[in-house]
């Protein structure tokens, strides 16, 4: 056995040593740049504790070598599989918003379809002058500011991308979803020791707060700053003079043409629109469709279950649902059965979707509503299904979706659009490997232009350059 075997085989024997007197002592992280005292599996007291912790972590994780990467991220993935149904019930019960079986859904998104390590691929160039090499390295610490809509699989898909990168997290929980995001958190810190990785390469406090939080997007130790949210979280994170990777608000249109198979644009507008109670950024917010086509979708989607509102309904549920020109959080990731008593009606058990006949400039067209309530507009050309379309998502460039069968049409809207996701023919969720080909991401990062995140986007790419040498050809 040569020196460097014995080297790492002592350096495993130390870490477990400490990992064991962590685990019987207020599970202090310890290396030789100092010990962070009263964390629990990543979970700290205080907010300088937590991203001190990380920070020590992430030095100790530097010394891993790829191949350990891939051992930790399989754990992850095998331990997320395990607690997939806890987790989601628990963020049902968390944050009071969405359903079990699609948070079930989310989190197997983000446990098979997140890539990994695979990713990281070396560039190598080699000539007549010598070699080039590009490799993707980690920034060190990265903050990740999550939201209520999606916590427990963000939590998922961040580690997985974060950790594959080289990189060590402190998340910033958002206030509705406290519990499950650090219950998520906590088991995959365990998973993570148990696989033999430093602990606390996952990190947050206990209480968060609105000055934790700044406090991560403040603090020297933390490289990168990851914001998803609203158009609050989105302007304040843009002030950091950090990296940062920012995924805001989205409002998808979708549009419905004279050429669309509508049994199939029905049904995927349908799955699309209700999915967790429409809480996920890239469903379909509003939708846009030809008069000539308009009766015998709105008799389709219908036939898939939705609800149609009448007029008094549907005003019913706008001065409910959107107070001071601002959505009524209060309503936020809820049921079309508690939206529909809003109304005044009682709709059928197997309803997931109200929708409702508005001109385009109706506040359900308007905000992003993130409830399971579709406005439905009747256009007479292309054209102006278009300009409503690009009108109604406010150059946010998140999210947009068609039916049609004229490549050209498809084409033209791609264009005109210029957002991050594009869908032709299927529901939102195909553009993220649900149903779809592709990858899953839950950072679509379109303020700061990344788009989709992997593990990529939380990487350095660094070049190596040597003249004259190791071109062996």
């Amino acid at each position: 056995m040569d020196e460097r075997s014995i080297a790492e085989i002592v350096r495993r024997v130390i870490q477990e040593v400490q990992t064991v007197e962590a685990n019987a002592s207020g599970h202090v992280a310890t290396c030789a740049g100092g010990a962070v005292p009263g964390g629990r599996d990543g979970v700290f007291t205080q907010i300088e504790d937590a991203i001190q912790a990380a920070y020590v972590a992430y030095q100790q994780y530097t010394t891993y070598s790829m191949d350990d990467r891939k051992r930790f991220i399989a754990a992850i993935r095998e331990t997320s599989r395990k607690l997939n149904q806890q987790w989601a019930e628990l963020a049902v019960q968390d944050t009071g918003m969405g359903r079990v079986d699609h948070k079930i859904a989310k989190n197997a998104l983000a446990i098979e379809l997140t890539p990994g390590t695979e990713e990281l691929t070396t560039t190598c160039v080699t000539g007549a002058n010598g070699l080039m090499m590009q490799e993707y390295t980690p920034f060190g610490v990265i903050g990740s500011i999550t939201p209520c809509t999606n916590p427990t699989a963000m939590v998922i898909n961040h580690s997985i991308c974060m950790l594959s990168a080289g990189n060590a997290v402190v998340f910033a929980p958002h206030p509705k979803a406290i519990q499950c995001t650090l219950r998520c958190m906590q088991d995959i810190n365990r998973a993570l020791v148990a696989a033999g990785a430093p602990a606390n390469l996952l990190t947050s406090v206990s209480e968060p707060t609105m000055e934790s939080a700044q406090a991560i997007m403040a603090h020297p130790k933390v490289n990168v700053l990851v914001a998803t949210g609203g158009p609050g979280l989105v302007k304040a994170a843009l002030t950091s003079p950090k990296r940062v990777v920012v995924a805001g608000p989205g409002n998808p249109p979708v549009i419905v043409d004279d050429t669309a198979d509508l049994s199939n644009a029905a049904k995927s507008i349908y799955d699309g629109s209700s999915f967790d109670n429409n809480m996920p950024c890239i469903c379909e917010k509003e939708c846009f469709v030809l008069s000539s086509v308009y009766d015998a979708f709105l008799a389709e989607i219908q036939r898939c279950g939705a609800y149609l509102l009448n007029p008094s309904q549907t005003q019913t549920l706008v001065q409910a649902t959107i107070v001071n020109n601002q959505v009524n959080r209060d309503y936020v990731g809820q049921s079309a059965a508690v939206l529909g008593r809003v109304a005044g009606v009682t709709v059928p058990s197997t309803c997931d979707l109200l929708i409702a006949e508005t001109d385009k400039n109706h506040p359900f067209v308007d905000h992003e509503m993130l409830m399971p309530i579709l406005p439905i507009v009747r256009v007479n050309t292309f054209e102006e299904a278009m300009q409503a379309a690009k009108e109604a998502e406010h150059g946010f460039r998140h999210t947009a979706i068609i039916h049609s069968q004229r490549l050209d049409r498809i084409t033209q809207f791609a264009k005109l659009m210029q957002t991050n996701i594009f869908v032709a023919n299927g529901p939102c969720g195909t553009a993220l490997g649900n149903g779809g080909e592709g990858w899953t991401a839950f950072t679509i990062a379109g303020q700061s232009g990344e788009g989709p995140c992997t593990p990529k986007s939380f990487s350095r790419l660094r070049r190596f350059s040597i003249k004259g040498a190791l071109r062996i050809i």
